[in-house]
């Protein structure tokens, strides 16, 4: 007897064999019962509970978020500070997306970047954002920095003024 000849059949169990005769038990209906909508096939009926209040119903509605938002991948001045400590962004030249992925300070570099002020800066920044915070800006421009702005993303959200609709007219 060698290792690669041991087999333990007992501990593969065989399928259950559905609709092969009335004597296997499993026969005719395939232990589906009878008619009805759970006795098709594709059917699940999420959330039920047996006729309790299901718990997606139980909970209260909360919040709302807008499908035409823009969401911004958010870095702190501190955080920029701390790249250029490390070595991880050079300071002397414009600070880009594509830096701010390098250094690890966002996770895709086609994402929009707000710069917030939280922290301390010690270097003159040169960056070129999407949005930056009031606080951000002055912390930058306190330090003899600059910051320019990418173009602004248009909303395609289709507004209709009464101007707009008369001149369809």
């Amino acid at each position: 007897m060698k290792l690669n000849t041991i087999v333990d059949k007992a501990s593969v169990k065989k399928p259950k064999r559905v609709g092969r005769g009335i004597g296997s038990g499993t026969g005719k209906t395939s232990g589906a019962g009878h008619k009805g909508q759970k006795a098709r096939s594709g059917v699940a009926i999420k959330g039920f509970e047996g006729g309790q209040m299901p718990l997606h119903r139980r909970l209260p509605k909360r919040g709302f978020k807008s499908r035409f938002r823009i969401e911004y991948s958010v870095i702190n001045v501190g955080a920029i500070d701390k790249a250029i400590n490390d070595k991880k962004i050079d300071a002397k030249k414009i600070i880009t997306n594509e830096d701010f992925f390098k250094a690890g300070l966002i996770r895709n570099k086609n994402v929009l970047v707000k710069i917030l002020g939280n922290g301390k800066i010690d270097h003159s920044l040169n960056l070129k954002v999407d949005k930056a915070s009031k606080t951000a800006v002055k912390l930058i421009s306190d330090k003899k920095g600059k910051i320019d702005y990418n173009e602004k993303i248009q909303n395609t959200q289709k507004t209709h003024s009464k101007e707009e609709k008369e001149k369809k007219k």
